[in-house]
């Protein structure tokens, strides 16, 4: 039986029909929501590919269940970062360092930057380093992307 699950993503609040209250979050921003940034990776929580923000932090919606997020939670995807004419200052920065080739990890490693640099804006390099390790890369574009996120902390 399905049920109405109401959500506030990217300062909408929207209604989602779902048939499991415990099916991930992920799936409802990709398959209800039709929102591309968060991608499916290894389903485990542990690549970063599907990172959201919830309440401002950093969570992996492949294993965070519906029934995790309550009323007035406030999730934020990729999308909602900011825009194509106004992108978040991580965003402008992962664009102007080329800090992507396949572009498969960028949502995470943006999303798992933005809520770093929103509770420590001037971080080191060691922190930045510790923030993103959970968060994988096959392409080799590890030292791109510390240029964008130490670019991104001096805007």
């Amino acid at each position: 039986m399905a049920i109405t699950k109401s959500l506030d993503v990217n300062g909408r609040v929207v209604a989602v029909e779902i048939d499991d209250p415990d099916m991930p979050l992920l799936y409802a921003l990709r398959d209800n929501l039709a929102l591309r940034g968060p991608r499916f990776g290894c389903g485990l929580g542990q690549c970063g590919s599907c990172t959201v923000h919830v309440d401002g932090v950093a969570t992996r919606s492949c294993v965070t269940p519906l029934s995790a997020i309550g009323p007035g939670r406030k999730i934020v995807t990729l999308e909602g970062l900011g825009t194509p004419e106004s992108p978040h200052k991580v965003q402008a920065a992962f664009i102007a360092e080329q800090a992507a080739q396949c572009g498969y990890c960028i949502n995470g490693m943006i999303m798992e930057s933005a809520a770093l640099l929103a509770k420590t804006p001037k971080p080191g390099d060691g922190a930045i380093r510790e923030a993103l390790a959970g968060n994988l890369c096959r392409c080799g574009t590890h030292a791109a992307i510390l240029r964008a996120v130490r670019r991104a902390a001096e805007a």
